[in-house]
């Protein structure tokens, strides 16, 4: 099971930018935990809570004036991380690939296809589509049942600290590939039984592996 923003898409500072912006544009204020709590939260967390900073916007207006910016980035160019596409290629010819995601459908779908990736994904779930965002399980517990497997026979790749929580809240096996930029907090952390420093250490040996 991969997560997709920020481990397979470098996508993180661009939604910090694109949110950043318009919470400034739209009378609301910007906290210094802000990004830290947004990662992970659905689109309908997020932009209720960016409205709870001041914005002066329904959480409604807010969600599609976001997405819509964050669709025309994407257009334009998709931010890959290193070996996201060579990773899950080569994954995806031994092993049954699934994701769970907190960025809405539109933009998934931007992506995996932008990527040439939709077809290795046996099914793909966004938040939206569950009733709670990580740091709940339901992202990935979905996922699995529409994959037809038992979560605790899984094993999520994950960056930041609300998806590593929600991976191991859902009984899954979690290894972090942390971002440098955005790394998550320890205790998080150290849910993960692996640790890795890029994609391309991602093996199919390493998924099948306990610990």
């Amino acid at each position: 099971m991969f997560d997709l923003d920020g481990v397979l898409v470098d996508s993180e500072p661009v939604w910090e930018e694109v949110r950043r912006a318009f919470v400034a544009e739209h009378g609301g204020t910007w906290q210094p935990d802000t990004q830290s709590r947004l990662m992970g939260m659905s689109t309908q967390e997020w932009a209720a809570y960016l409205h709870s900073l001041g914005v002066s916007l329904s959480p409604d207006e807010i969600a599609r004036g976001v997405v819509d910016q964050m669709a025309a980035r994407y257009r334009d160019e998709v931010p890959l991380m290193p070996g996201a596409v060579k990773t899950v290629r080569r994954l995806h010819e031994s092993v049954t690939l699934g994701l769970a995601s907190s960025s809405p459908r539109t933009l998934i779908d931007v992506v995996l296809e932008a990527a040439g990736l939709t077809a290795c994904f046996a099914a793909t779930v966004s938040t939206e589509e569950v009733e709670r965002g990580k740091p709940a399980p339901d992202g990935y517990l979905e996922a699995a049942r529409r994959l037809g497997v038992d979560p605790r026979k899984c094993v999520a790749v994950e960056d930041s600290s609300n998806g590593l929580r929600s991976a191991h809240a859902a009984g899954m096996r979690v290894i972090a590939v942390p971002h440098p930029r955005y790394p998550p907090a320890p205790d998080a952390l150290a849910l993960a039984g692996r640790v890795l420093p890029d994609l391309d250490a991602l093996t199919t040996e390493l998924l099948g592996s306990p610990s």
